[in-house]
């Protein structure tokens, strides 16, 4: 199975040591707030059933995106062996890491949640406020991302 995917780990399109599949994964992370964006724009306008079924759909696309980068990192080696021609500190990487780790995984949990529990949330009036959190979460969770990239293939 391994050697269908080997494209993943060819050079990248940005021009930097990132394999490919870093490089798209970098891309999506970076065009979700715009994406969530556009589909809080719709909730805004009164379409809500657009709204709802976007945000699924972008929800959906980032666990497969999310999936997809886990088995690329896992397959070629870990943080380790991407962080292994970086000249930025491995400690100060890992930091940088574990923070864009903690920020993801709780902006994916308030984001499921305020996609299931969506009826509920928006009758005891707090939807908005969540999809709000989650928005920033969503912001915070791409900035850093990309840092971790920069850390790893650029610096």
């Amino acid at each position: 199975m391994v050697d269908n995917l080997g494209y993943m780990f060819e050079a990248g399109f940005f021009g930097t040591r990132a394999p490919l599949f870093m490089d798209v994964v970098t891309l999506i992370v970076a065009l979700l707030p715009f994406l969530v964006a556009v589909a809080i724009s719709f909730a805004r306008n009164k379409h809500y059933k657009t709204h709802s079924y976007i945000q699924i759909i972008i929800f959906a696309f980032s666990v497969i995106v999310l999936s997809y980068f886990e088995y690329g990192v896992r397959v070629g080696g870990g943080f380790s062996a991407f962080m292994k021609d970086s000249g930025v500190s491995y400690d100060y990487a890992l930091i940088v890491l574990v923070s864009h780790i903690i920020i993801s995984v709780i902006t994916v949990v308030l984001w499921a949640t305020a996609i299931f529990r969506a009826k509920k949330l928006l009758q005891l009036g707090v939807h908005r406020k969540m999809g709000l959190v989650v928005f920033g979460g969503v912001v915070l969770t791409s900035v850093t991302g990309i840092w971790v990239y920069f850390l790893m293939f650029v610096y």
